[in-house]
């Protein structure tokens, strides 16, 4: 099967979310379980209906069985591919090429975590990495930190530049109400917050919350028939370059920009081409690495590009709508919310956050420590 067999064969056709925020007294797979219930629904399908299931989770050794087991279905197709919040991304592959080869006929992609209400803590919930533990990093933000200080040292960007990314993010958190965090946010409020790990504050940080999200996909001719717009699949890329973040080869630049050019090419796209730009925010610098890495503006050129209001409401580029990790949610892996902004906003259904032109959707997935990237293109009929 070629990468250009894949582009608009398959679509999107439910999306469910749960609990975001603070949900006391309900565990990770109840998130999973009602947002999944609630994407099925959205799809005008019934959970018998689900033949195929892609799940990843910080707290299960075996997810798919474990999420299997919870809803009560037999999968003929079933992925538990886990490289961190870029997981999802990749699921819109592997349940694209499942789909297309007949393995399946519909195909659930879960996610849930009470991270906030379970320990309310930003912390690495994986492994630690032998070489680092000496130096008692704080991972994940001292990660984060350092690719920050090496692309100030690099190329003169500021504190104040990675502030502009916050206050963005909390300007179409307020055009939200599931955002989890709303109200005024200034760039000082950003520079005066609380130092976490130099150059990177409490509002450089992303939210710690709860929270569950899930998606279901069909073949594209099936889609029509449904209840909802479908959200094309366009085209998915995937890189990863390493575990550790002593591995990196260069912290100023990430293999979104080797993961983008795939995604590009197999949609037959480019960067312009994209109404809505949905990127994986766990940190202010991440949003910067991702615009530059996957051609949105020139590598170095992040800081002065996001100044200004560029990428806010009203701006010449709309990215993460929702708020964004750094003021909607963020339950520890967050790529599937990615997608769930992308395909409320091609269904014309984001409320005063809706874009104007939206027709192409792309959404960014991070994993690990600047580890894993997954770009994958989404796009309304119009774009087919």
């Amino acid at each position: 099967m070629s990468a250009d067999s894949v582009r608009g064969r398959t679509a999107i056709v439910g999306i469910g979310g749960a609990g975001w925020g603070e949900s006391p007294g309900r565990s990770a797979m109840e998130l999973l379980g009602e947002a999944a219930i609630a994407a099925v629904r959205d799809a005008g399908l019934e959970l018998k209906d689900i033949d195929g299931l892609c799940a990843a989770t910080s707290t299960h050794a075996f997810p798919t069985l474990s999420v299997a087991e919870y809803l009560g279905i037999k999968p003929a197709f079933f992925d538990g591919t886990n490289i961190g919040g870029s997981s999802f991304e990749m699921h819109l592959l592997q349940a694209a090429l499942a789909l297309e080869a007949g393995i399946c006929n519909a195909v659930l992609i879960c996610y849930g975590s009470n991270q906030r209400t379970a320990g309310g803590r930003l912390v690495s919930m994986s492994e630690p990495q032998w070489h680092e533990a000496p130096f008692k990093p704080r991972h994940p933000v001292t990660a984060y930190a350092l690719a920050a200080q090496r692309h100030m040292h690099e190329f003169g960007t500021t504190r104040e530049m990675l502030a502009d990314i916050a206050v963005a993010a909390r300007q179409w958190a307020n055009k939200n109400p599931s955002a989890f965090e709303r109200g005024p946010l200034s760039r000082e409020d950003v520079l005066n917050a609380r130092m976490i790990s130099d150059p990177l504050t409490t509002r450089d940080c992303c939210l710690v919350t709860d929270g569950g999200a899930a998606c279901v996909m069909v073949r594209a001719d099936r889609a029509k028939d449904l209840k909802q717009k479908p959200a094309y699949v366009l085209g998915v890329g995937g890189a990863h370059s390493h575990r550790s973040i002593a591995q990196m080869a260069d912290l100023t630049r990430t293999v979104a920009a080797e993961s983008g050019p795939r995604a590009f090419r197999m949609a037959k796209l480019k960067p312009s081409d994209c109404d809505l730009v949905m990127l994986y925010d766990a940190f202010t610098i991440t949003t910067l690495l991702f615009l530059e890495d996957l051609g949105f503006c020139p590598k170095g050129e992040g800081g002065r590009f996001v100044q200004g209001g560029t990428i806010a409401p009203g701006g010449k580029l709309a990215v993460n709508t929702s708020g964004g990790g750094l003021s909607c949610v963020h339950p520890g892996m967050y790529g599937l919310f990615l997608i769930i902004e992308a395909v409320t906003q091609l269904r014309r259904q984001a409320g005063d956050r809706q874009l104007d032109k939206c027709d192409v959707a792309i959404c960014h997935g991070n994993g690990g420590t600047l580890s894993s990237q997954v770009t994958a293109l989404l796009g309304s009929e119009a774009a087919l």
